[in-house]
């Protein structure tokens, strides 16, 4: 299973070589696990890139997760999917992936929806967006105590997201987050491994 730490999102980057220097630059920072996601790319090139960052995360030992998309998934070889509201359901999910892929599924600000998450199969729960964010302005915003909540009557492993930062991360840790889905902290960040590396002492 996937180490506590820095979850990374991938930003909407058509230059993949861009895409795959930063990546590789917060993994050598201490990111634990790697999301996927180009919601406005084309077929062709969300497979380049998603090859290119299944060779990168397997050489830096770090888990690669593929937004949305299970056949992408499965065909690159990744260790798990990420889905949200619309993009299906997870028994069915679990039941075509089986039991060794890892399946995260987006909770917002709703416990009910991470509770019958868990039940039909779920890897982990992802709550958000804790802080506003500029990635999803209109996100509804989720409570840190919904973190705890899940891992204490759920026994869930927990991912936030939303507007997080090295600077006001410490709280979502306390409160039990196993990973921080960063974005712009990350990939805008004029050193990504010295800003993962604050990230990855949030967890030491």
């Amino acid at each position: 299973m996937m180490q506590r730490g820095l979850y990374l999102v991938t930003p909407d980057w058509n230059d993949t070589a861009r895409l795959l220097a930063t990546s590789h630059a917060a993994m050598r920072g201490g990111a634990q696990v790697l999301q996927y996601r180009h919601k406005t790319a084309n077929p062709t090139l969300r497979r380049e890139q998603a090859r290119a960052l299944r060779e990168l995360t397997r050489e830096q030992d770090v888990a690669l997760i593929i937004n949305d998309d299970l056949e992408l998934a499965v065909a690159v070889e990744a260790d798990g999917v990420h889905i949200g509201r619309d993009d299906g359901e997870v028994a069915l999910l679990r039941e075509a992936a089986g039991s060794g892929l890892c399946i995260g599924v987006s909770c917002y600000n709703d416990f009910e929806r991470a509770r019958l998450a868990m039940e039909a199969g779920a890897s982990y729960v992802a709550f958000g967006a804790m802080f506003a964010s500029p990635t999803k302005p209109e996100a509804v915003a989720a409570s840190p105590t919904l973190i705890t909540r899940a891992k204490t009557e759920l026994g869930a492993r927990v991912a936030c997201i939303g507007g997080i930062t090295a600077d006001n991360a410490a709280p979502l840790v306390a409160a039990g987050a196993d990973w921080l889905a960063v974005i712009t902290d990350m990939y805008h960040a004029t050193d990504p491994q010295a800003q993962a590396m604050r990230f990855a002492r949030l967890y030491s």
